[in-house]
C-alpha cells in the first residue's frame, strides 16, 4: 500500500477534512517573499528600458508583492506597445521580457470609390507611424464597414491586409468591396385608420426607392432615420388630437429577393380628442392665473393639439418670468373623458425650485463663434434657470441651420441650487454653390449661378451673389444680412441689384432697373414678423427703333408686336389748298403705324426715372411646412410709399392670403385671396410702370399682362396695343391638391383642380402727349389714347400637374377662361420650373 493511501486512510479515521489538513501549493510566490535588487528588460528595441522599469517600482524595503507585480504587468500590456510581455524572478532579479508591436509605415485603402481616403483615415484609430495593434485593426475594420452601412451599403466587405517590412515595420492595407446601395423597397403601416399610408409617408423622412432615387439619399436604409421617423409619426398624431397614440415599433427586414429593406411601422392610434375645457390654477400667492389666458393657443372645441399646449406653456412661463416670477413653472395637465372624447386642459402655475445657471458650456463649435450661439439664449450665467427659455434657445439654434445636431443638457453645479448648461453641437457646411436653370412660357429659358454663405466667417452673417442670364431677362444681385444688429434681435440687410427685362411676345418694350434696398426685420412673435424697408431704384424703358419710328412702311415685317398698317388712308373729300402735294389721302401719323403705345413712348422720352420709397411687410405664418404645406395660414400685408425724394409719388398696398387645410384621403384644400390698391398722391401723374400688371398670377388661363386696361386706339383696324395695367385688383382662387394614388409617393407628383376669379381695372396713367408728330390732327382730329378699363370679372377653371422633381419644383397648368374682357389675351397652357444642382 502506498504512503499516500495510508495517509488518506489515517486522515479519514481521524475525522479531519483533507482541505484543512493538506496545503496545496500551485507555485511559489517569490515576489512576496524576496526583495528585488535589479529589473532586467529584454527584447526591447524602440522602447527605453527605463520606461519598462517604471511599471515595476519596488515598495518600501525593495519588495514587490504579487498585487503590485500584476498591476504593473497589466499596465504595461495596456500601453499597446507590445505584442507579448512575460515576467520571471530569480533571487533578487526581476526579468521583464517583451515583444514589441511593429510600427505602421503607411495606411492605404483599396477599392473605395464612394468614400474618399481622407474621410476613412479620419475615422479609424490606426495611424501612420503609430503602433500596430491587431485589436485596433479589427476595430477599424468594423468602423469602416459601419460608415458604409450608414451610407446605405450593407453588402460592404472590408478585409485588412498586413504587409511585413524591414525594421519591424508593417504596411496596413484595407481592401474594400463596397457593394451596391441597399435601398428601402417598401414603407408600410399597420394599425393606421385615421390617416392613410400615403399621408403618413409624407410625414416621415424615409422614402421608398424609385427610378429617380439616384438623385437623393432618403431611400437608403438608415436605422437612425427610421427611429427619428417614429417620433415624427407620433408628433403628427399628437398634433391631430390622438393623445393616446403609440408607435409601438419600427420593424425592418432585409429581403434578399428584392435586395432591399422592408420597413413597417406599427401604430396604435387610440381615439381622437377635442378640447372640452381650458382652465388656469395658481399656487403662487398674489398671482392671477387667469391673466395668462391670452397666451393660450388652446381653445374649447378644437382638436387637442399637443404642440399648441407646449407652445402655450412656453409663452405663459416666459410671461410669468417677465412679471418677476422667475421660478414659476407652468405644468399642463389633461383629464381625458373617454365617453365624450374630450380632454379638459388645466395649466397649473407653481413655484419651482430656486435654481440658477452657473455656466453655459459650448462644445463642438469649431468654426462658429461663441457669441453667435450665446445670443440665441434669452438667459445667461447667473440668471434663474427657466426650462422654457432653454427649450426656445435649442429650437433657435436648430433653426439657424448651422449645425447637424444641437442638444442642450444640464449637469449639477458647484452647489445644489446651481446647474451647468451643456450645449453639444455638430457643425455642418453652410456654404452653397448652385447652378439653376428653368423655363417658363412667359420668361423663356433662364440660367442662374449663385454663391451663398449662411454663416459667413463664423459670425452668423449671410451673403449671396447671383448672376442670371435668360432669353428675356438677366440680372446681377448682391445680398447681405446681419441677423443681430448691435446685439439686438434685429436683422439688418441690404440688396443691390441690376435687372433687365427684354421685350417679348407680351410687351413691346424692355425695362432696365438698377436699385438698392436696405431692410430691417424682427419677429413680433414666432408666427408674426415685421420688415421695414427703403427702396431706391432707377428705371428706364428700352424700345426697338421700329416701335418708335414715325416713318414706318406698310411692308415692314419687323413690327412683330401687333403692327397697324402704315399710313392708313382716310379720304376727307378734297385736297388741302395750302398743300400743293396734297392727294386727298392722309395717314394717322406715327401714333398709328406700328409704334408702341403712347404711355410707353412717353416713358422713353422722359428718360431714366428715380423712385425713392419707404415700405413695410407684415407677415403671419402658421404653415406646418414651408415647402409642401398641408395646414396653416400665410398672410402678407405690404405697403410702399414713394415720394421720399425721387421723381414719382404713390401709395401702393397689397394683401395676399393663403389658407391650407387637409380634407379626406390626402386631399389638401388651398384658398387664395389677394387684392391691391395704387393711390395717387398730390397732382403728379402715375407712371404706367408703377401700375399693377396681372395675368396668370391673378387668374390662370390668361397670358402675362393679359388682363386689365389695354391700348385699343386702333383695335378696329386690327391693332392691339400694350397692356397698361391698373390701380385696383382683386383675386380669389380655390384649389384642391391630391396625390396620384397609383404612383409611389416618392415620385412627388400631385394633381390639382382649381377655379380662379379676379379683376384688374383703374388705369390712371398718361392719356395724351403733345409731342410734335404724335397725331396727324388733320387726318384724325379726335385721335388720342383709347383704352378699355372695365372691371369685368375674369374667371377660369383648370387642372394642374405639380411635380416636386429632383430637378426642382415644376408645374404644368391648363386653364380655360369662362368669362373675360373683350381685349384680354388668353393663354390656356402654362409651364414653369427650375432647379439647383
Amino acid at each position: 500500500m502506498s504512503v499516500l493511501r495510508v495517509l488518506l486512510i489515517a486522515v479519514a479515521m481521524s475525522g479531519v477534512s483533507i482541505a484543512s489538513s493538506i496545503p496545496v501549493v500551485l507555485m511559489p510566490q517569490p515576489a512576496a517573499a524576496q526583495g528585488v535588487e535589479t529589473i532586467v528588460v529584454e527584447g526591447n528595441r524602440r522602447v527605453e528600458a527605463e520606461t519598462v522599469r517604471s511599471y515595476f517600482r519596488p515598495g518600501p524595503g525593495g519588495r514587490l508583492d504579487q498585487s503590485a507585480l500584476d498591476d504593473g504587468l497589466k499596465a504595461l500590456i495596456g500601453t499597446g506597445l507590445f505584442q507579448d510581455v512575460k515576467i520571471s524572478q530569480s533571487g533578487g532579479r526581476l526579468v521583464v521580457s517583451v515583444v514589441e508591436n511593429a510600427v505602421i509605415g503607411r495606411i492605404a485603402f483599396e477599392g473605395n470609390k464612394k468614400i474618399k481616403d481622407e474621410q476613412l483615415s479620419a475615422e479609424i484609430q490606426s495611424k501612420p507611424r503609430g503602433t500596430f495593434s491587431r485589436a485596433l485593426v479589427q476595430s477599424d475594420t468594423l468602423r469602416i464597414a459601419e460608415i458604409y452601412r450608414r451610407s446605405g451599403r450593407y453588402d460592404v466587405r472590408v478585409t485588412p491586409e498586413i504587409i511585413e517590412q524591414p525594421s519591424s515595420r508593417v504596411d496596413l492595407i484595407f481592401t474594400i468591396e463596397e457593394g451596391a446601395k441597399t435601398p428601402v423597397k417598401s414603407v408600410e403601416f399597420i394599425g393606421n385608420s385615421a390617416f392613410s399610408a400615403s399621408r403618413l409617408r409624407d410625414i416621415i423622412k424615409t422614402h421608398e426607392s424609385n427610378l429617380l432615387s439616384f438623385l437623393g439619399s432618403n431611400d437608403i436604409y438608415d436605422p437612425d432615420r427610421v427611429e427619428a421617423d417614429r417620433d415624427l409619426i407620433r408628433r403628427f398624431y399628437l398634433k391631430n388630437g390622438f393623445a393616446d397614440v403609440q408607435v409601438v415599433a419600427a420593424l425592418t427586414e432585409y429581403d434578399p429577393e428584392k435586395k432591399g429593406f422592408l420597413v413597417t411601422f406599427k401604430i396604435e392610434e387610440g381615439q381622437q380628442y377635442r378640447v372640452g375645457s381650458v382652465s388656469f390654477r395658481s399656487s403662487i400667492p398674489n398671482f392671477d392665473a387667469n391673466s395668462l389666458r391670452v397666451y393660450s393657443r388652446v381653445h374649447v372645441g378644437s382638436l387637442y393639439n399637443v404642440e399648441s399646449v407646449e407652445k402655450s406653456t412656453e409663452d405663459m412661463q416666459i410671461e410669468a418670468s417677465r412679471r418677476g416670477y422667475a421660478f414659476a413653472l407652468v405644468r399642463p395637465a389633461g383629464d381625458r373623458s373617454f365617453e365624450a372624447h374630450t380632454v379638459s386642459v388645466v395649466f397649473n402655475i407653481d413655484e419651482g425650485p430656486r435654481t440658477y445657471i452657473e455656466r453655459i458650456n459650448l462644445r463642438g463649435n469649431t468654426r462658429t463663434r461663441d457669441y453667435v450661439i450665446r445670443r440665441e439664449f434669452d438667459l445667461s450665467e447667473g440668471d434663474a434657470y427657466n426650462r422654457a427659455l432653454v427649450d426656445r434657445a435649442e429650437r433657435r439654434l436648430k433653426n439657424l441651420d448651422y449645425f447637424k445636431s444641437v442638444k442642450i443638457t444640464t449637469e449639477p453645479g458647484s452647489s445644489s441650487d446651481r446647474v451647468i448648461l451643456i450645449v453639444d453641437m455638430e457643425e455642418k457646411s453652410t456654404g452653397d454653390f448652385s447652378i439653376s436653370g428653368g423655363y417658363s412660357t412667359t420668361d423663356g429659358a433662364l440660367a442662374e449661378v449663385s454663391v451663398s454663405e449662411r454663416n459667413l466667417l463664423g459670425r452668423g452673417l449671410y451673403g449671396k451673389v447671383s448672376v442670371s442670364y435668360g432669353q428675356y431677362s438677366r440680372g446681377i444681385s448682391l445680398s447681405f444680412v446681419e441677423p443681430y444688429l448691435l446685439d439686438y434681435r434685429l436683422a439688418l440687410g441690404f440688396d443691390t441689384y441690376w435687372r433687365q427685362q427684354l421685350s417679348n411676345s407680351y410687351t413691346s418694350y424692355g425695362v432696365t432697373t438698377l436699385g438698392f434696398s436696405p431692410r430691417l426685420g424682427f419677429a413680433l412673435r414666432e408666427d408674426l414678423s415685421l420688415q421695414l424697408r427703403y427702396s431706391l431704384y432707377q428705371q428706364s424703358i428700352t424700345l426697338a427703333s421700329a416701335y418708335n419710328n414715325c416713318n414706318n412702311n406698310a411692308s415692314n415685317t419687323s413690327l412683330a408686336f401687333n403692327p397697324t398698317p402704315a399710313y392708313i388712308k382716310s379720304v376727307l373729300g378734297g385736297v388741302d389748298p395750302t398743300n400743293s402735294t396734297d392727294s386727298g389721302v392722309y395717314g394717322y401719323g406715327c401714333y398709328g403705324d406700328g409704334e408702341s403705345s403712347l404711355p410707353v413712348r412717353r416713358e422713353l422720352a422722359n428718360g431714366a426715372t428715380w423712385t425713392s420709397a419707404l415700405g413695410y411687410t407684415l407677415n403671419y405664418n402658421t404653415l406646418d411646412n414651408t415647402k409642401n404645406p398641408t395646414d396653416g395660414l400665410l398672410v402678407d400685408f405690404k405697403q410702399d410709399f414713394a415720394g421720399v425724394g425721387g421723381d414719382v409719388t404713390y401709395l401702393k398696398t397689397a394683401l395676399d392670403t393663403k389658407y391650407y387645410t387637409s380634407l379626406v384621403s390626402d386631399i389638401v384644400s388651398v384658398i387664395h385671396l389677394q387684392g391691391g390698391l395704387l393711390s395717387k398722391l398730390g397732382n403728379q401723374d402715375l407712371r404706367m410702370l408703377d401700375h399693377f400688371q396681372m395675368g396668370p398670377n391673378l387668374v390662370r388661363g390668361f397670358a402675362s399682362n393679359g388682363i386689365g386696361p389695354r391700348d385699343i386706339t386702333y383695335w378696329s383696324l386690327g391693332a392691339s396695343g400694350d397692356a397698361l395695367g391698373g390701380t385696383k385688383y382683386w383675386g380669389a382662387s380655390m384649389e384642391l391638391q391630391m396625390p396620384f394614388w397609383f404612383l409611389p409617393k416618392e415620385v412627388g407628383l400631385k394633381g390639382a383642380v382649381y377655379a380662379d376669379a379676379g379683376s384688374l381695372w383703374g388705369y390712371q396713367g398718361p392719356t395724351s402727349w403733345s409731342a410734335t408728330g404724335e397725331v396727324n390732327t388733320k387726318a384724325c382730329p379726335t385721335c388720342g389714347l383709347q383704352y378699355d378699363d372695365g372691371s369685368t370679372v375674369r374667371s377660369s377653371v383648370g387642372v394642374g400637374l405639380i411635380w416636386a422633381s429632383p430637378f426642382g419644383p415644376l408645374r404644368f397648368d391648363y386653364a380655360v377662361p369662362l368669362t373675360k374682357g373683350k381685349y384680354d389675351t388668353v393663354q390656356e397652357f402654362r409651364f414653369g420650373g427650375g432647379t439647383s444642382f
